[in-house]
């Protein structure tokens, strides 16, 4: 019997990134049974910088901070597909390697995340302050359903996204944002033990696939959610996703007709055309993965919407445009004129 091939991913090593890895590769493995499917976990810069703010990136901190090492595997062959977030990908690849498959889009959505009013109330009626200091921040709660726009004045969200802070200042320019870093558990820890911020935002599709769930009454359950944490999906109207927020895109060397093959079956077309749209707007607009930048992009039928904004400029410029699903490239640098 012939020995059975064997095709790496390689991902960084999150749990989040993990479990997009482990969709993926349950995708291959349905697609092509007669392949072996392994993961291989690489560390990346973007690891080694837990401190760093990504509001930074391109300023003090490198370009391809969550997947150049990964590109370096795949271009050395040490790894056959590179599974990657596809908000993290920079829009200029390698010239060696390709965006040759996203798989079908999670909800691309923001999700703001905040302490419980009725939890709060009861942490403080069980904990109270002995001795006051001035300038002490006062712990804060809200009911469920709380947007942005409907958050009590003042109002300090904790963010390092460059996109999610512009646009959060946009809609409450009497908003202060701290930077916060670590993955979703982290995050979660981190508004429950600091009364110095409010709220944090997370991606929809990250707490999904980490078997989070936001409950009827605005609860958010999961594996590691502590109580008293409430969450409130963000109209992507309004609070405009990364480009390629939800999407995960797998990154071939050029000349590996294997993975090509392997990609193709597992692609999901509309969602790469919309992704293909938004990413082409940003480029277009000379920006990167962590550019105060923002385009979604929706499929509908055989045509596909974009709405995006830039606040690269002094005052933010929005835009929405529409074209056909194959002329998604085009769409995306039609956008990005628009705004010049």
């Amino acid at each position: 019997m012939p020995e059975q091939k064997t095709l790496t991913l390689g991902t960084r090593g999150s749990a989040l990134a993990l479990e997009q890895a482990r969709q993926v590769q349950q995708l291959c493995s349905k697609s092509f049974p007669s392949y072996k499917f392994e993961v291989k976990i690489i560390k990346t810069t973007g690891d080694k910088l837990q401190s760093a703010s990504l509001a930074s990136a391109g300023k003090t901190l490198p370009k391809g901070l969550f997947t150049k090492e990964i590109e370096k595997a795949l271009a050395d062959k040490e790894i056959d597909i590179a599974v990657h977030s596809l908000k993290d990908l920079p829009v200029e690849l390698p010239d060696e390697l390709n965006l040759a498959a996203v798989c079908k889009r999670a909800d691309p959505s923001d999700v703001l995340i905040y302490r419980s009013a009725k939890w709060v109330e009861q942490f403080i009626a069980a904990n109270p302050v002995t001795e006051w200091s001035p300038g002490q921040p006062q712990m804060r709660g809200f009911k469920k359903n709380i947007s942005i726009d409907t958050l009590p004045e003042n109002p300090v969200i904790a963010t390092s996204s460059a996109r999610r802070q512009s646009q959060v200042l946009h809609i409450r320019p009497d908003a202060k944002i701290i930077p916060i870093r670590g993955n979703v558990a982290t995050r979660l820890r981190k508004l429950i033990e600091n009364p110095e911020f409010d709220a944090t935002i997370l991606a929809a599709a990250g707490i999904s696939r980490l078997k989070y769930r936001i409950r009827n009454d605005g609860t958010l359950t999961g594996p590691e959610a502590p109580d008293g944490i409430m969450a409130f999906r963000l109209n992507p109207e309004q609070m405009i996703p990364a480009v390629g927020q939800g999407a995960i895109a797998l990154e071939i060397r050029n000349d590996d007709k294997t993975t090509a093959e392997v990609c193709d079956k597992i692609n999901h077309f509309p969602t790469l055309q919309c992704v293909t749209a938004e990413r082409a707007f940003l480029s277009a607009c000379g920006g990167g993965c962590h550019s105060a930048i923002a385009a979604h992009a929706v499929a509908m039928g055989h045509k596909i919407k974009l709405r995006a904004v830039s606040f690269e400029t002094r005052t933010p410029k929005f835009v929405t445009e529409s074209a056909t699903l194959r002329e998604a490239d085009q769409l995306g640098r039609n956008a990005a004129s628009r705004l010049a």
